[in-house]
């Protein structure tokens, strides 16, 4: 028995309905966005009339510290040991013509905390070539190009002050400057000041033989990195 034309027109209304649904439903998912983008929100440095300032950027809640920048490692990241004096005077030691043949460095670390590695040294000479060559000159005595122009020479790393500085110090002074010396920290990731302070270890070697550098024997993995000061010997 074959169906009435009624039964048929009934079947595509609802085919039709369901039809029309999906199309209303994929239609409305299409229009309307529930992106961030979309919320009511400030540009960067407009009046906001919300906060007592007048600013809608807001400063950063102190002590926030980004991810991978906590820094726990202070050996690495400072080049001092935990819990410094910030009190600790220098101490110095000169001979008889009056020169400074010793001088202590409170606080600074004694020993590399990464490994002292060939490849170490050849990324601290790499380094140094770039931004300490022009004052300390190629074998560290203090006789670079601009000095040869006219600039005040720095103290050259063979003397016996320097040899017996500790690493940390020549950590420090590429972070921080010391005397006419700049900071580069800004141009030096921690990782390659202490790869120059490796090579200003291999310089002093070179030059004295007969020194025993400390060149540290560590084994542990150096300090994570989330990224680049000269080899100041000051």
């Amino acid at each position: 028995m074959s169906p009435s034309k009624f039964q048929v027109q009934s079947s595509k209304f609802k085919v039709a309905g369901v039809v029309l649904i999906a199309c209303c439903l994929l239609l409305s998912g299409c229009g309307v966005r529930f992106d961030m983008q979309d919320q009511p929100r400030y540009k960067a440095y407009k009046k906001s009339e919300f906060f007592s300032d007048n600013r809608a950027s807001r400063d950063i809640p102190e002590g926030t510290v980004a991810r991978g920048q906590l820094k726990e490692n202070k050996a690495f990241f400072t080049g001092k040991i935990d819990n410094p004096n910030p009190n600790a005077q220098v101490e110095s030691t000169t001979n008889e013509q009056g020169n400074t043949i010793v001088t202590s460095f409170p606080n600074a670390i004694d020993e590399f905390p990464l490994p002292v590695t060939k490849e170490l040294i050849d990324r601290g000479q790499n380094r140094y070539n770039i931004y300490c060559i022009v004052c300390h000159g190629p074998t560290g005595n203090g006789d670079g190009m601009i000095v040869r122009r006219g600039f005040s020479p720095p103290p050259t790393y063979h003397d016996d002050r320097l040899r017996n500085a500790p690493v940390g110090h020549f950590f420090d002074v590429m972070t921080n400057g010391w005397g006419k010396m700049n900071p580069y920290a800004d141009k030096l990731s921690a990782a390659d000041r202490w790869a120059v302070a490796a090579y200003i270890r291999a310089l002093q070697a070179s030059q004295n033989p007969d020194q025993i550098l400390r060149m540290n024997t560590n084994t542990a993995q150096p300090a994570p990195q989330t990224q680049t000061s000269p080899g100041g010997g000051h």
